[in-house]
């Protein structure tokens, strides 16, 4: 016989309760017999008790509310039944509901509900349900027979969650439900004491735990319970968006998950069904097609670590410690004799090896009451100082990572606490089975959802990583920069395992923070519809609140106001990328600062394209750092459009004309003032030197100026220009003198014995940078490694597509570091 459970969802209506028939018929079709445990109608469980809570005080709002209870029954059966069907059980059902009414006036006289009279008042719900669908069955065809379980699953007299006594009750199921040919509907959650008959519910999961009992004692081929999800998934998929349907999993594993919060099976269906290796399917009753979970004792092996990943909210850790405690037997039977005293449930213990101190988790419900009896036991210990006060450390979560995998793969806690340390995630309490079937921490409650996706992305369980990217500057870059991302997002997800989701974006006047993300085929239009207005303070604290993994900063901008929330963002565990070279040029004790921040919280703060835009200057400089090097000195070429108008110019063209060209084609700022003034360049060769480990201010770099102070100072860009036309002789002149000499124009930024100087020279062929072109960067270093050939790195130095793809290239590096 299989033996299946629909759950309240399933059953919620008339129209589920026609999809649950759907699927009995096409299993009767195939098997000899079947019996179906039902739940209450979803959300009717809750209405007794609210109704029993109403009429306890005497508050005759209970009237109304049992009204719409009966009222929502009759809509059901009404519904599914024709007029003869309904008036066939309009009887029984009215039956049902005078003894209810009845039941419910004498607890609002008395103004008492034991918990004797409410497992008698919730049995309503699963008697109803499975009597209205047992009838509607037989209506269209089926044969079938209503099972009220309180026959048949005989308890002790523990109300509210009774023992079952499984001799009694596997002798009255077998005796009663061996027909072929017949569909059973068996109501779920309750049972009867073995000795006065009275009704009892079997707790938590009751409905789950009928079905297990049923299918033990029929020796069920497998016991199949419906709910509204495609079987157990590897986290709640509320929180974890990535999570997905485990295939199969073993007994051990759906033990520890149901222990740990997975709402699709509790620990004691397991355990009838594990007892005669009876294989368990979970599946969905709204995709029948779904293959689901099977839980049995022999699932193949899966290809990740771990099978599931699970959280129970609302914990808080309970903590005794004190040198009296070292060396002192009972300490531990005293605490636990404590707790066990006032009924309170232990969720994850932890002691130090020292024996200095107990730690439990326990419900945050509990935990003042766990304090005071922990209190009340060692009174004696905490007058003389022996022990501490007990410590109640709140607003926790407990997380589990569960497999059986677990204890053939080495390194799993590791890479375990290694992924949460780079996301700013701290363990507060940690616990492993001696089983190694799971490992279970606990951490601040607003860390949960971080810590699921990123645990979720890192262990095995996801194809890829979701990094999250939070942009500011969407100008000619950042526009780059995104539809690179757009072009090449397929690509990077399959090669790099990356998906990159943009949840930030702001320009100088609108931005938009979307938890979802934001579609970036139309992110100018999330822009321009936006209704907040572009504030840096309120971008990154949004960011920042939304705590999540894997999560990337983006300074597009060449605004001085970003640099200052860099410490934040850091100390906050997010990683940072940016061409804006203002945060490590300015003083060398903020420089310092935020590279000593990055180390400390291991989180990256790249800058590759502070210099040479997507030539690897930085990672190469680094590199020969790291291996023993040291610099001696750098000549370098910095700015790609400053090299473009000097590659560019000769005798044949004005100065002014090729700066007017270079402004055009975007290779310049809008101003050409700021690369021509050489103060981007000392920028560059500021955080050159400081990376070559020099502490070089501002003040140790000079610039020989190109401009003369009327050009630098005009009040406007057209001003500026109009300067420059009036003194291009000077430049002709300095052109021409360069070519007679065949020689070239350029201008070149040089470091040695700690100092800077940046100048416009003229350079003969034996000079490296003689040969350049276009906006061609060129840094040559000289150090003990490299002192007979230095080593160069060239290549285009300007550009929004190469700046854009440096910063690309970054963020993919970056997403395997967090």
């Amino acid at each position: 016989m299989l033996v299946l459970k629909f759950g309240g969802t399933s059953v919620a209506n008339a129209e589920r309760l026609k999809l649950v028939s759907d699927i009995l018929k096409d299993k009767f079709d195939r098997e000899k017999g079947i019996c179906a445990v039902v739940s209450a109608f979803s959300g009717v469980t809750d209405m007794l008790i609210n109704i029993t809570d109403l009429a306890e005080k005497n508050d005759l709002a209970y009237v109304s509310e049992l009204d719409n209870f009966i009222a929502k029954v009759l809509d059901v059966a009404s519904k599914l039944l024709n007029s003869n069907g309904l008036r066939d059980i309009n009887s029984d059902l009215d039956e049902n509901h005078v003894v209810l009414r009845n039941l419910l006036s004498g607890v609002a006289l008395i103004q008492e509900a034991s918990q004797k009279t409410r497992d008698y008042i919730l049995s309503f719900g699963e008697r109803n349900c499975a009597f209205i669908l047992s009838t509607y069955l037989n209506s269209i065809g089926l044969p079938s027979e209503y099972i009220d379980a309180r026959k048949l699953i005989k308890t002790d007299d523990t109300f509210g969650a009774a023992r079952v006594n499984f001799d009694t009750t596997n002798k009255l199921i077998q005796d009663n439900l061996q027909k072929e040919g017949k569909i059973y509907i068996a109501t779920g959650f309750i049972g009867s004491d073995l000795n006065s008959g009275r009704t009892t519910t079997l707790g938590r999961g009751g409905s789950d735990y009928s079905a297990a009992i049923f299918a033990a004692a029929l020796d069920s081929k497998e016991l199949e319970i419906w709910t509204d999800v495609n079987g157990v998934l590897t986290s709640d998929p509320r929180k974890v968006k990535k999570a997905y349907t485990i295939d199969e999993m073993s007994y051990a594993e759906a033990m520890e998950m149901s222990h740990f919060g997975a709402k699709v099976l509790y620990a004691p269906t397991i355990r009838p069904v594990r007892e005669k290796n009876i294989p368990t399917r979970i599946k969905n009753t709204f995709e029948p097609e779904n293959p689901g979970t099977l839980i049995h004792a022999n699932p193949k092996e899966s290809e990740g670590i771990i099978s599931g990943l699970s959280a129970i909210g609302n914990v808080s850790i309970v903590t005794l410690e004190g040198s009296g405690m070292q060396g002192v037997s009972g300490i531990a039977f005293r605490f636990f004799r404590a707790l066990a005293s006032g009924k309170i449930n232990v969720i994850m213990i932890t002691q130090s090896s020292s024996e200095h101190s107990i730690s439990v988790a326990v419900n945050s419900d509990e935990a003042h009451r766990a304090q005071e009896l922990i209190s009340e036991e060692f009174n004696f210990e905490l007058s003389r100082k022996l022990v501490d006060p007990v410590i109640v450390n709140g607003e926790l979560s407990l997380l589990a990572i569960i497999g059986e995998n677990m204890k053939d793969s080495p390194g799993v806690a590791g890479k375990l606490f290694n992924t949460l340390g780079k996301n700013g995630i701290n363990i507060e309490a940690i616990a492993q089975g001696s089983s190694e079937l799971n490992i279970t921490f606990a951490i601040n409650k607003k860390d949960e959802q971080k810590a699921l996706n990123t645990i979720h992305d890192s262990l095995f369980l996801s194809q890829y990583k979701t990094v999250h990217l939070f942009m500011i500057g969407v100008g000619l870059i950042g526009s780059t920069l995104l539809d690179q991302i757009k072009n090449n997002a397929h690509r990077i997800k399959n090669e790099s395992g990356i998906e990159i989701v943009i949840n930030g974006l702001s320009n100088s006047r609108k931005m938009v923070i979307s938890e979802e993300g934001i579609e970036i085929n139309s992110y100018k239009n999330h822009l321009e519809t936006s209704d907040q207005k572009a504030d840096i303070e309120s971008f990154i604290s949004k960011m920042i609140a939304l705590n999540y993994a894997h999560s990337i900063f983006v300074d597009n901008t060449a605004s001085k106001i970003p640099a200052n929330f860099y410490s934040q963002i850091l100390e906050n565990n997010i990683g940072i990328s940016t061409p804006n070279k203002i945060a490590l040029s300015s003083s060398i004790e903020d420089y310092t600062k935020l590279k000593a921040l990055s180390a400390k919280r291991n989180v990256p703060l790249n800058f590759e394209t502070n210099v040479g835009a997507g030539l690897p200057v930085i990672s190469t400089l680094k590199n020969l750092i790291s291996s023993g090097d040291k610099i001696l000195k750098i000549e370098a070429v910095l700015s790609g459009s400053v090299s473009y108008i000097f590659n560019t110019f000769n005798s044949n063209v004005s100065f002014d004309a090729i700066v007017k060209e270079a402004q055009e084609k975007g290779f310049t700022e809008p101003d050409p003032r700021e690369d021509l003034s050489g103060a981007d360049v000392k920028r560059k060769l500021l955080i050159l030197a400081r990376e070559s480990g020099y502490k070089t201010e501002d003040k140790d770099v000079l610039i020989e100026n190109i401009l003369s102070d009327d050009a630098l100072n005009a009040k406007s860009v057209e001003a500026f220009f109009k300067v420059l036309q009036s003194e291009k002789a000077q430049f002709e002149t300095l052109v021409k003198e360069a070519e007679s000499k065949n020689e070239r124009l350029r201008f070149i930024a040089k470091f040695e014995n700690g100092k800077g100087q940046i100048s416009l020279q003229s350079v003969d062929q034996s000079n490296p940078f003689y040969s350049l072109s276009g906006s061609d960067n060129m840094i040559v270093f000289h150090s003990q490694r490299y002192s007979a050939t230095p080593l160069v790195v060239r290549g285009p130095g300007a550009g929004a597509d190469v700046t854009a793809a440096g910063v690309l290239s970054e963020i993919i590096t970056m997403s395997s570091l967090l």
